[in-house]
C-alpha cells in the first residue's frame, strides 16, 4: 500500500527530460524527447522539445517546438523551427525553417499540480518504471483512463500513460526527474 492515504500532489517546482512514444508502437509511430519545466507557485510552464503528432512523410518535415504556457496570464506562445529532409550531391541534408511564433489562450497548465487528487486517482498497485519502485495512480475519464507512475511513497513522476485508444496509447517518460527552484530565465522571452 502507498504512503499517502490520498494521491500526492506533484512537486511545486519540477523540470525533467521526457521521452515520449506509444504503446504499442506502430511502424509510423515516432519516439521524440524534449525537456519540461513546471512552476506550479507561478502558474506556469516550458516544454522544448519534437514533436511529431504526423508522420514525417505526411508534412515533409519534423517539427521541433519550444512552448511557454502562462496560466496566470492566460496565454501560450509556441516557438517552432521545422527539419526537412533534402537530397543533395553530398547526401540527404537537414533543412531549418524557423516558423512564426504562435500565440494562443492557455487556461490552465498542460499537468496541474493537483492531478491526482482532482481527477479522483485510485491505486492500482506497485510496478518497476525505469528501473525504480512507483506507484500506479490511475484517473478514470468517460471512455478513457490514464495511469501516472511516482515513485513508490513519494510524488515525484516517473511515467504518464493516456489516450482514449486502450489499443494505441501515448508514453511519456521522465528519466531525470529533478524538484527544487527553477530559474527566472527559463520562463522568459
Amino acid at each position: 500500500m502507498p504512503v499517502h492515504a490520498t494521491p500526492p500532489l506533484l512537486p511545486v517546482q519540477w523540470s525533467s527530460a521526457y521521452v515520449s512514444y506509444w504503446s504499442p508502437m506502430r511502424p509510423e509511430d515516432q519516439v521524440t524527447s524534449g525537456y519540461c519545466w513546471f512552476d506550479y507557485a507561478r502558474n506556469i510552464c516550458r516544454i522544448d522539445g519534437l514533436f511529431n503528432p504526423w508522420p514525417e512523410k505526411e508534412k515533409g518535415y519534423r517539427l521541433w517546438m519550444s512552448e511557454l504556457g502562462d496560466a496566470g496570464r492566460g496565454q501560450s506562445r509556441k516557438r517552432k523551427v521545422a527539419y526537412a529532409r533534402e537530397g543533395t550531391a553530398a547526401g540527404e541534408q537537414l533543412l531549418e525553417t524557423v516558423l512564426d511564433d504562435e500565440l494562443s489562450s492557455f487556461p490552465e497548465l498542460f499537468l496541474p499540480q493537483a492531478i491526482l487528487r482532482d481527477g479522483g486517482a485510485l491505486h492500482n498497485g506497485r510496478h518497476t518504471v525505469l528501473g525504480q519502485a512507483a506507484d500506479a495512480w490511475v484517473v478514470e475519464r468517460p471512455g478513457a483512463s490514464s495511469v501516472f507512475y511516482l515513485q513508490a511513497g513519494g510524488n515525484r513522476l516517473l511515467r504518464m500513460v493516456t489516450g482514449n485508444d486502450p489499443q494505441h496509447q501515448s508514453v511519456r517518460d521522465f528519466p531525470n526527474f529533478c524538484t527544487g527552484d527553477i530559474a527566472d530565465s527559463i520562463f522568459s522571452r
